[in-house]
C-alpha cells in the first residue's frame, strides 16, 4: 500500500491522539482533533469496542502514519527489530527513531516529520558532511546532522526552530540552534520516546 497522503487531521480523529501529523495548529492548540475530539463521519461519536486484532492492527497504523511509512517499510523495519538481539517491540521503535527525517524533525528543524521528509528528499541534509537525501537513513550515535547552508534560512526551517525550542527537545540529540546542526548523540531509551503506540500490540500482530 502506498504511502498516505490524504488530510491528516482526520487520522488523527480516528485514532484519537495526536500523532504530530500537524506542525504549528498542533503546536498552537488549534489542531482539529483538538476541536473535535472524535472520530470524522456521521457516527464518529459513536466507537465500538475494537477487536483484539484490531486494536493490534490500530496501533500497527498509527506508528505508520506517525513516521510516515508505507506497509512494506513497516514490515522491513519489523523484520530488522526481530533479527536484532533484545526485546523486539523497542527495537522497532529505536529503529524508527534513528530515521533520518524523524532525526530532523527530533532537532526541531521541522515542525512535522512529512516537512523533514521533504527537507531530506530535496537534498537539503548533510549528515557528516555528505549530502544524504534517503528518508529511511539510519543515523548512528555521534553522527553530525545539519541542514545545508543555502537552505538554513528557510522560512519554514526558521519558523519550526522558533516554536519547537519552546517546546524542548529530545535528550538523545543536541542542537546548535544559530548553525542548524545537531548531533545524534545515542540510542534514545525506550521510556524517553513518548509516542502513543503500544508497539508490543505491533509485534503480536506481525507475529501471527
Amino acid at each position: 500500500m502506498a504511502r498516505y497522503r490524504g488530510p491528516v487531521e482526520k487520522i488523527e480523529r480516528r485514532f484519537g491522539v495526536s500523532l504530530n501529523l500537524k506542525g504549528e495548529r498542533r503546536l498552537a492548540g488549534k489542531s482539529a482533533l483538538d476541536k473535535r475530539p472524535y472520530a470524522p463521519g456521521q457516527h464518529g461519536q459513536r466507537r465500538k469496542k475494537p477487536s483484539e486484532y484490531g486494536l493490534q492492527l490500530n496501533e500497527k497504523q498509527k506508528a505508520k502514519f506517525m513516521y510516515g511509512l508505507s506497509e512494506k517499510q513497516m514490515q522491513a523495519v519489523f523484520a530488522e527489530a526481530k533479527r536484532r538481539a533484545g526485546n523486539t517491540g523497542t527495537n522497532l521503535v529505536t529503529l524508527l527513531e534513528q530515521r533520518l527525517d524523524n532525526v530532523v524533525y527530533r532537532m526541531g528543524f521541522a515542525t512535522t516529520r512529512r516537512f523533514a521528509r521533504q527537507l531530506v528528499n530535496h537534498g537539503h541534509v548533510i549528515v557528516d558532511g555528505q549530502r544524504v537525501d534517503i528518508p529511511s537513513f539510519r543515523v548512528k550515535p555521534g553522527q553530525k546532522v545539519e541542514i545545508h547552508e543555502k537552505s538554513k534560512k528557510n522560512v519554514q526551517v526558521v519558523r519550526a526552530l522558533e516554536l519547537t525550542n519552546q517546546t524542548g527537545l529530545a535528550p538523545w540529540v543536541d542542537i546548535d540552534a544559530e548553525k542548524v546542526f545537531g548531533i545524534f548523540t545515542r540510542l534514545p531509551e525506550r521510556d524517553e520516546v513518548v509516542i502513543p503506540v503500544e508497539e508490543r500490540l505491533i509485534v503480536e500482530l506481525y507475529s501471527k
